[in-house]
């Protein structure tokens, strides 16, 4: 899951993070995400990350049209669901709607997907859901259900976490991943573990830091196969 260490008592982010439900603007709708941290705990809240990942894909116009797209550890759903809305934002309305093709797929362990199959539901409109679905997926162990090397986009926020988890994210990154993929990762750089795990990447990986939000002190990175450094 989407998963980093938290303390409970922190103050006005934990006050946030409690919150039954959180609300945002991206691709000129308003997402209302219901969180729940009591039953889920941080793979059922908002974190920062997810937010500022979402604001760079719509920021930078990032073209996810008939492109496919994968999130790991997608949690409330909040970057799934953005990822969904821009991908169809520009489409002809016959040649996106008619077609039963899932192009983003949401995946997190399977305690956390029925929380994330309603807030996708409640917050994309009919027409495009058939271009999302939300799918179990643990790292380094469900990798036969997904084709290797199928997908143009894999997308993760704050899912570098747990150390002894780095080779299994890994793994799951190079199956995913043709010489195309192009990944990218929000995170913030809490622990020297965090440090360890980009140097893990980079030693499988060409990877780039494209973007830096002070006001969160969250790093997206994009990584990529070989040494290629083009443009999305």
């Amino acid at each position: 899951m989407a998963l980093v260490p938290y303390e409970e008592g922190a103050g006005w982010g934990a006050r946030q993070l409690h919150s039954p439900s959180a609300t945002f603007h991206f691709a000129s709708r308003t997402i209302r995400l219901q969180q729940d941290w009591r039953r889920l705990g941080v793979a059922a809240v908002v974190w920062d990350a997810a937010v500022v990942l979402c604001a760079y894909l719509e920021m930078e116009g990032i073209d996810l049209r008939d492109r496919s797209v994968i999130e790991l550890g997608a949690g409330t759903g909040l970057l799934g669901i953005v990822a969904t809305l821009l991908a169809g934002a520009k489409e002809p309305v016959g040649a996106l709607y008619s077609t039963c093709c899932a192009r983003v797929t949401m995946t997190d362990r399977e305690a956390a997907l029925e929380f994330l199959e309603s807030n996708v539901q409640a917050n994309l409109p009919s027409e495009l859901r058939p271009r999302a679905v939300v799918r179990e997926l643990t790292w380094g162990k469900d990798l036969d259900n997904f084709p290797p090397g199928a997908f143009d986009f894999v997308l993760g926020a704050d899912i570098v976490y747990l150390e002894e988890t780095f080779a299994e994210l890994l793994q799951t990154l190079e199956h995913l991943c043709s010489e195309q993929t192009v990944i990218l990762l929000s995170c913030r750089i809490r622990y020297e573990r965090d440090h360890k795990f980009l140097k893990m990447l980079r030693d499988r990986f060409s990877v780039y830091e494209v973007h830096y939000d002070p006001s969160k002190d969250v790093h997206i990175y994009r990584a990529q196969r070989g040494n290629r450094k083009d443009d999305f």
